[in-house]
């Protein structure tokens, strides 16, 4: 069998926890920051972990995770 190939699109967005879940960043934090509310910007501080939805679309692209 050979390998298979990690995206690298993913391998840089995702990061994974302790316990094996992944977490994300939020969006919309990059450019025109001057018309979004302040609340918005305080709660898309940080990371917040992916649904489980999305996180089984998200490990296929990520085979040795």
């Amino acid at each position: 069998m050979p390998k298979l190939k990690t995206k690298s699109s993913v391998k840089k967005r995702f990061g994974v926890t302790g316990t094996g879940k992944l977490k994300r960043n939020f969006a919309k934090k990059r450019h025109c920051l001057f018309c979004k509310t302040q609340k918005m910007k305080r709660q898309a501080r940080g990371t917040t972990l992916l649904s489980e939805s999305d996180t089984k679309i998200v490990k296929q692209f990520l085979p040795y995770l």
